[in-house]
């Protein structure tokens, strides 16, 4: 198994803040191109909004909050975007996020599709040679791919964090955010007049430092976060399962894909020595079919102290596991841990953190960008709304309570993925130290025995079992949300999971209208058929999105009332025959929830707020009701 290491902890030197000078400042404001945003005063910058990281959490977030309209200063201590395809597989959760501001066909034009690319994950002993196992994956099994269908508008796709990144970054500061790379946070204070917090910034081309006063400071970090490690965090951690090496490959593998179509695949050599840094691996598709990721893990006898192998010695073990001559030049080799720890609540007074910061897990079930997007998306709306006076403060108390649990659930399913593997290890024979009792497990395989029927059985039940990492629709779209961000009051019954999702909430998504739940999709036209419309892209784009149906003109008319007298934005809209959408499959009807003259409000990031069962007595009825409803999400009772 991969070696264990004991947890270290990374310090921070902290260095006193310099004092700006006025040429200094003007030569600050200069470089952060000021607008109404962000001033110069007293020497120091000024701006709303300082973001923390460019990765996908903050730069992501930059997108979320430029497309509200909002401007802001995004800093990463990195020289610029990944160098490395980290983050691949996207998710239909996360891409919904990003559909919401444009994004979507872009990014899916320059990812590799998942019929195409993504259609298994092997078990092999090298890539060149014999296959021991496969399983469908990404929505590409038959017996799935209606699941994921009827789930989202959006299809999965495999995009590298390289070519993520840049796309965000860039999206970002066309909507207002200055970004500036080469530059860390050195501190920060809270400045007990003004409430505003103080960042000290450096600048690590020139070692200058300055400093930035803002209203929200927005950790997005990393794992090594300087502002969750400030803050003081509690962290829940789990011991380390051990480390993992990438080897960033470029070689042309084209000629051995053909019939080993899939974007991940294992390689395990059970009848030969191995060194102890690349005891097993998985190579995994970056660029289609030339760049590759080498993901090695060591064995319990390695010892990162007794130093790092050589080039020559990586060459090999990766010449090794492509099985034949192909030519491959290495690009870069970094190391990772295999890392359970989750933050125990995510914000403290106008700072807040997100994305790996807070949660840290290994990219099993493909989890760590796409959660990272979705803290990001959930926090803007709540973060614009209160900046335009739309909300109390109090609503953004909210975003730690939603979203620490599913960061806590998605370290738990990606370690247990890690760990579920250990079945198929063991089935193939990779777990003993000594090579000739491995070549005896892997000639047992074959072997018309009882001992080999059982293997072969354990090694179906183990690959069968994988399913919950490669097909983990559940974990990906089940996400709940309770609390003051939603209004239960009205419902019957707690929240609960039925159908499929009740049977295995990893595998399956149920969609539902409860309030806390994702808005379900479903695919929406006109009477005079023309380009149909989910129902995801009817709700969102900075907006509550109240729909409902035959009989239900009166909520349309409260919702109209109820914008007016908040200012707050709701659309009305209703679905059904010779409404304003047409339910033209019937998909609506089967999981609304609600009668036709019901009503459906959806948050902003589409999540659904209220519902009701069925219109109310009059319209004064309805409108006093949803003008109560709309004033508890929003905490009015607390302006």
């Amino acid at each position: 198994m991969p070696s264990i290491l004991t947890n270290g902890q990374n310090t921070v030197g902290e260095t006193r803040p310099n004092e700006v000078s006025v040429n200094q400042a003007e030569e600050i404001s200069g470089t952060a191109q000021v607008t109404h945003s962000d001033a110069v005063k007293d020497h120091v910058i000024d701006t709303e909004f300082l973001i923390v990281g460019a990765g996908p959490a903050g730069a992501s977030l930059a997108c979320f909050l430029g497309s509200h309209g909002l401007k802001g200063i995004m800093i990463s201590s990195a020289p610029g975007t990944a160098n490395t395809p980290r983050a691949h597989i996207t998710n239909m959760a996360a891409l919904e996020c990003l559909r919401d501001i444009g994004l979507y066909d872009e990014l899916q034009g320059l990812g590799s599709t998942s019929e195409d690319h993504m259609q298994h994950t092997r078990w092999c002993h090298s890539m060149a040679g014999e296959e021991y196992a496969r399983i469908h994956s990404w929505g590409n099994d038959p017996r799935r791919k209606g699941d994921y269908e009827l789930a989202s508008p959006c299809e999965p796709f495999d995009l590298p964090q390289t070519v993520m990144e840049p796309v965000l970054v860039r999206h970002a500061t066309l909507k207002g955010f200055k970004c500036r790379f080469h530059t860390t946070l050195v501190s920060f204070v809270n400045e007990e007049k003004t409430g505003l917090i103080i960042a000290t910034i450096r600048d690590e081309i020139s070692n200058h430092e300055y400093h930035i006063r803002t209203k929200y400071l927005l950790g997005a970090d990393g794992a090594r976060s300087q502002v969750v490690k400030q803050l003081n965090l509690p962290l829940a951690v789990l011991p380390r399962q051990g480390i993992a090496i990438n080897v960033l490959v470029k070689a042309d593998l084209s000629h051995l894909v053909k019939n080993r179509t899939g974007n991940l695949h294992w390689v395990m050599q059970p009848d030969r020595e191995h060194p102890n840094f690349g005891w097993m691996g998985v190579v995994r598709m970056v660029k289609p079919w030339n760049e590759w990721m080498f993901v090695l893990f060591p064995d319990r006898s390695y010892d990162r102290s007794q130093g790092k192998p050589s080039m020559e010695e990586y060459q090999k073990r990766v010449q090794e596991f492509i099985g034949d001559d192909t030519p491959a030049e290495i690009l870069d080799v970094s190391s990772w841990y295999v890392n359970e720890t989750v933050a125990e609540k995510y914000s403290e007074g106008n700072i807040f953190c997100l994305g790996d910061a807070v949660h840290r897990h290994p990219p099993f079930n493909g989890l760590g960008s796409n959660t990272c997007i979705q803290d990001a998306f959930n926090l803007a709306w709540k973060l614009a709304y209160v900046s335009k006076g739309l909300a109390s403060p109090s609503l953004l108390s909210t975003y730690s309570s939603e979203r620490q649990p599913v960061g806590h659930s998605v370290i738990t399913r990606a370690n247990q993925a890690f760990r579920d593997h250990l079945h198929v290890w063991d089935a193939l024979g990779m777990l003993p130290t000594d090579v000739s009792e491995r070549k005896q497990i892997l000639e047992e395989l074959k072997s018309a025995t009882p001992q080999g029927s059982n293997r072969r059985r354990a090694l179906r039940e183990a690959i069968k079992h994988t399913s919950h990492e490669f097909h983990g629709l559940g974990v990906e779209m089940n996400q709940h949300y309770d609390g003051q961000g939603v209004y239960t009051a009205d419902e019957a019954d707690p929240y609960r999971q039925f159908g499929k999702a009740a049977e295995d909430k990893v595998l399956y998504h149920q969609p539902n209208t409860y309030p806390g739940s994702r808005l379900p999709h479903v695919w929406l036209n006109k009477a005079t058929p023309e380009k149909p419309i989910s129902t995801i892209d009817l709700a969102g784009h900075g907006s509550f999105t109240l729909l409902t149906g035959i009989g239900g003109g009166v909520w349309k008319e409260a919702a109209g009332t109820v914008a007016e007298k908040l200012k707050v934005p709701i659309q009305g809209c209703s679905i059904g025959f010779r409404q304003d959408w047409e339910d033209v499959y019937f998909e609506w009807e089967r999981v609304r929830g609600v009668e036709e003259s019901g009503a459906v409000l959806v948050r902003p990031d589409r999540v659904v707020a209220w519902r009701a069962s069925e219109a109310l007595g009059d319209s004064e009825a309805c409108e006093e009701k949803l003008l109560a409803v709309v004033r508890s999400i929003l905490r009015f009772e607390d302006l």
